[in-house]
């Protein structure tokens, strides 16, 4: 059973900063593309950002553009997600997601096969 395990979360003030990690627990992410969503009590769920497995590059939902980055650490074989600059509209639980598409979309939900349980993340003063 694929597991993905999820850690970073937690308590920021605004303005502050979180790097998210993901990581298989049965295999590498290495060549796999990979996506974070978020969602917030009442709202849908929005695709944050997104890395391919084909040529590296990467999406961002226009909310995060330039604040959020989002990579791989190959030799951990996990994928972050840098997010500086934090404000009250972006609290949270964030999901990482595997997919075997070669490109990633953030607008795509359906492409994503599995999906991590999420972290919760919390911007207050």
């Amino acid at each position: 059973q694929v597991q993905l395990v999820e850690s970073g979360g937690g308590l920021v003030q605004p303005g502050g900063s979180l790097r998210l990690s993901c990581a298989a627990s049965e295999f590498s992410l290495d060549y796999y593309t990979i996506g974070w969503f978020r969602q917030a009590p009442g709202k849908e769920r929005e695709g944050v950002s997104c890395i391919s497995s084909s040529d590296g590059s990467t999406r961002y939902a226009d909310s995060v553009k330039g604040r959020f980055t989002i990579s791989r650490n190959n030799t951990k074989s996990a994928v972050h997600l840098q997010m500086n600059n934090l404000t009250p509209e972006d609290p949270a639980v964030y999901c990482s997601a595997i997919s075997a598409a070669r490109l990633c979309s953030v607008r795509v939900p359906s492409l994503y096969g599995y999906w991590d349980q999420g972290t919760q993340v919390t911007v207050s003063s």
